[in-house]
C-alpha cells in the first residue's frame, strides 16, 4: 500500500503532459499484456475511416489518441512529447498545452475523416486511426510558428524552429502517398492546428478557451465536491484589494506579452536572464 500511495503521491506532482506521458504509457501496457481479451474494446476506441461508423462511436474523435501500434510507435511519440513540453511550458501555462494537445488530436481526426470520405479514390476505403502523433505535431508546430527564430541544438550545430518546422510538414507531405497515408494525413491536420493557433495566439486571440472551458466543465462532473461547510472570517474583499490584485495580474501579463514578442521576434537566446527566470516563474 506504501507503494501504491508513493507512486500516487508522485503522479499528482506532475504536470499534465507528464501524466500524459504516463496514461498513455499505463494504456499501451495493459493493451500490451490483455490485447486478446481487449481487442473488442480496442475497436471501438480507435478511429474508423468512415463517418458512419464514427457516429456510432464519437468518443474516438479522441480515444484513438491514447492507443499505439507498438512500442516504436509509442517510444518516439512520447520523447517528442517530453522535449517539447518541456520548451513549452517555460513559456505558456499548463492549460494551453492542454488546449492545443488535445485540439490537435480532434484536428488530425478530422482531416483524417475527410481525407477517405472526400478522396476516395486516392485513400483506401477502409483504414483506421491510432496514435497520439497528430497531438504532439500540433505542440511542436505551434513551437515553430510562435517563436520560428528560436535555435536549438542539433546534434553539433543550432538549427531554428522554424527549419525543424519546415522539414516535419514536408515529410508528413510526402508520406500521404505512402503506407501511412492516413497517419500523415492526421499528423498534417495536427500541425495545422498548432499553425493556426500560434498565428491567432500572437494577435491576442486565444482559440482555445471555449475549448478549455468544455474540458473544464467536463472535468467537473468527475469530480467530488466537498459538502462540508466551513466558517468564513471575510465574506467579502475590498475593492481596493481586488484592484491592486488586477494591478498586479494585469502588470504581470504585459511583462509576459512583451517577453514573448523579443522571443518571436529574436529568439529565446536574446532574453537576459532576469527575463528567462521570470518567464520560468511565471509559467510555475
Amino acid at each position: 500500500m506504501a507503494f501504491l500511495e508513493d507512486l500516487k503521491y508522485k503522479y499528482q506532482r506532475l504536470n499534465g503532459l507528464d501524466k500524459l506521458i504516463v496514461i498513455n504509457t499505463a494504456i499501451f501496457v495493459v493493451v500490451l499484456l490483455f490485447k486478446p481479451v481487449l481487442l473488442p474494446v480496442l475497436k471501438w476506441l480507435r478511429l474508423e475511416s468512415t463517418f458512419s461508423e464514427t457516429i456510432i462511436q464519437p468518443w474516438s474523435i479522441l480515444t484513438y489518441a491514447f492507443l499505439h501500434y507498438d512500442f516504436l510507435h509509442l517510444l518516439f511519440n512520447m520523447l517528442w512529447l517530453y522535449f517539447i513540453g518541456r520548451m513549452f511550458l517555460n513559456l505558456f501555462n499548463i492549460k494551453t498545452a492542454l488546449n492545443i494537445y488535445f485540439l490537435g488530436a480532434l484536428s488530425g481526426g478530422v482531416l483524417f475523416l475527410l481525407g477517405y470520405n472526400l478522396f476516395p479514390q486516392v485513400f483506401a476505403t477502409s483504414a483506421y486511426l491510432i496514435g497520439a502523433s497528430a497531438a504532439v505535431r500540433a505542440l511542436l508546430i505551434f513551437l515553430c510558428t510562435y517563436m520560428p527564430n528560436q535555435e536549438v541544438r542539433f546534434f553539433t550545430f543550432n538549427i531554428k524552429l522554424y527549419y525543424i518546422g519546415i522539414a516535419i510538414v514536408v515529410i508528413d507531405l510526402i508520406g500521404i502517398m505512402g503506407n501511412n497515408a492516413g497517419g500523415n494525413l492526421a499528423h498534417l491536420g495536427g500541425a495545422l492546428l498548432g499553425f493556426v493557433y500560434a498565428k491567432q495566439l500572437a494577435q491576442g486571440t486565444d482559440i482555445g478557451a471555449g475549448f478549455g472551458r468544455f474540458m473544464d466543465t467536463v472535468s467537473g462532473w468527475f469530480s467530488s465536491k466537498k459538502t462540508h461547510q466551513f466558517k468564513t472570517v471575510y465574506k467579502n474583499k475590498s475593492k481596493d484589494t481586488l484592484a491592486q490584485k488586477e494591478f498586479k495580474d494585469l502588470n504581470k501579463q504585459k511583462q509576459i506579452d512583451t517577453i514573448l514578442d523579443k522571443i518571436s521576434k529574436s529568439g529565446y537566446d536574446s532574453l537576459t536572464k532576469a527575463e528567462k527566470d521570470f518567464l520560468f516563474r511565471a509559467g510555475k
